[in-house]
């Protein structure tokens, strides 16, 4: 049985493994715009070792603790949405848009499902 403490902490981990992620996918596109493609590749590439750090770690402990493969995908999509959101509406500078609000809704029912005993 996997405990709500397993499952909060490989969350947490997730989330700031997540958050280091976005900005490597994303984050150059706003501050690297001027640079050559390459040069972004490796910022990037040097970002995601710390999203690397923490997600590792991170589904193992899930795992160990539990969590089927599949939960941990969903709990990830999840943690995803959860960090782009607010990284696309207040770093981005982009609007909330109605189909985050809609994938969101659909992340909580695929969320229901996978937990279903």
């Amino acid at each position: 049985m996997t405990s709500l403490q397993t499952v909060a902490l490989t969350a947490t981990m997730l989330a700031a493994s997540n958050l280091f992620m976005t900005f490597a996918w994303y984050g150059h596109l706003k501050n690297l715009q001027a640079s050559p493609w390459w040069v972004a590749a490796l910022a990037s590439w040097g970002i995601a070792l710390f999203e690397y750090l923490l997600q590792v770690p991170a589904n193992r402990l899930g795992f160990a603790g539990g969590l089927s493969l599949a939960r941990l995908k969903i709990l990830q999509e999840v943690v995803t949405l959860v960090v782009f959101v607010p990284f696309a509406i207040l770093y981005m500078g982009e609007g909330l848009k109605w189909n985050y609000l809609w994938a969101g809704l659909c992340l909580v029912g695929a969320v229901w499902f996978i937990f279903q005993g």
